[in-house]
């Protein structure tokens, strides 16, 4: 048997900076192909060539069976070992077709991905090909109805974008704080963080996620720069929101209504008894509520005003906010729209009616 085209395939990694378990790397008439998108490591190139010239055997007969040798790669901060799979080629027709037909249903695969990735903004800066190589690095899970796919307390291991399907934010006490539907991003606040995983995760229908490991990840912020201004301005966001639920709130924060309701954020600048202004950035319009030492006193969205306006707004479920602190000396003049409570509890009983209509 000629060991010169070889593959072999990773069992075992620890702290790699590249490469994860299950990764194939192919010799061939002396030349090595490491895993697709990855970067090659001279360490671990010139280990599997090493590998390939050693005059012993890849396989051994023992009691226990065919036993395989195991080798080694630590020439950096982390460890691998690797072991021969396989000859390298096939040996008849059928299996070099079903070989083609397995990379043809790759292809296709990282073609979704492709197509998918290409629309979502975080990836916009990135040209074709460098999209192309971050799909290669993606991976395949589907999910049933009502599974966990993360949960609360969790290290962080993997990104994942959500294909088709939809999933929930869910709180402790089993509260639905927010949904997710298809393009949408998770996963990715604990792997930059270094955080447990905060809120655990279910799936509200049969799901497809992509996902990216926590080593990829880090290799596709390395390699694309572009990308950690997109998820360290998400970090940042991802914080004010988690301060907002904490029951603070400072001028010139923003944040979003599927992350903190409308209710929870007047709730909020009424028992701070803030002066402010609350700007929303809504699809179908833009609104602007004003606050006097906590107090409603004014409310614009789209042609509403006053309480309509108030109403309007408190059943909103996504959209963009920011408050800043301070209101003009004329506007502090002005008559408070009425009650808090009663309004929000108005608002909320509206709310409730349109549903059950």
């Amino acid at each position: 048997m000629d060991y010169k085209n070889a593959i072999f395939i990773v069992t075992e990694e620890r702290a790699c900076p590249l490469y994860n378990v299950g990764e194939e790397f192919k010799v061939e008439d002396m030349g090595l192909t490491v895993p697709e998108a990855k970067p090659a490591c001279l360490n671990m190139v010139r280990r599997v060539i090493k590998a390939t010239t050693e005059e012993q055997s890849f396989e051994r007969f023992t009691q226990q069976g065919i036993q395989k040798s195991k080798f080694e790669c630590g020439g950096c901060t982390g460890l691998i070992r690797f072991e021969f799979k396989k000859e390298k080629g096939f040996a008849t027709l059928q299996m070099k077709l079903l070989a083609a037909a397995e990379r043809r249903e790759k292809m296709k695969h990282m073609d979704r991905f492709f197509d998918l990735l290409r629309c979502l903004d975080i990836f916009e800066p990135l040209d074709d090909d460098s999209l192309r190589d971050l799909s290669a690095l993606l991976k395949l899970r589907e999910y049933g109805n009502n599974k966990i796919i993360l949960k609360r307390g969790d290290p962080g291991t993997h990104l994942y974008i959500l294909l088709e399907g939809k999933v929930a934010v869910i709180a402790d006490d089993g509260k639905t704080l927010s949904e997710m539907s298809v393009g949408e991003i998770f996963g990715e606040m604990s792997l930059l963080s270094g955080e447990p995983v905060t809120t655990t995760i279910h799936t509200r229908a049969k799901t497809r996620l992509a996902s990216l490991s926590s080593k990829d990840f880090k290799h596709v912020l390395n390699k694309y720069p572009v990308l950690q201004v997109f998820f360290y301005r998400m970090l940042v966001d991802r914080a004010q929101v988690n301060t907002l639920r904490s029951g603070t709130i400072s001028s010139g924060m923003t944040g979003e209504l599927a992350e903190i309701n409308t209710v929870d954020l007047f709730q909020l600048i009424n028992s701070s008894q803030k002066t402010g202004r609350v700007e929303f950035d809504l699809h179908d319009g833009k609104a602007l509520v004003l606050f006097n030492e906590g107090e409603l006193i004014q409310a614009r969205y789209n042609s509403l005003a006053g309480k309509d306006a108030v109403f309007a707004l408190l059943a909103k479920r996504s959209g963009h906010f920011i408050y800043n602190a301070g209101i003009s000396d004329e506007a502090k003049k002005l008559d408070v729209i009425g009650g808090f409570m009663a309004l929000i509890m108005e608002g909320m009983r509206r709310i409730d009616e349109e549903k059950e209509g």
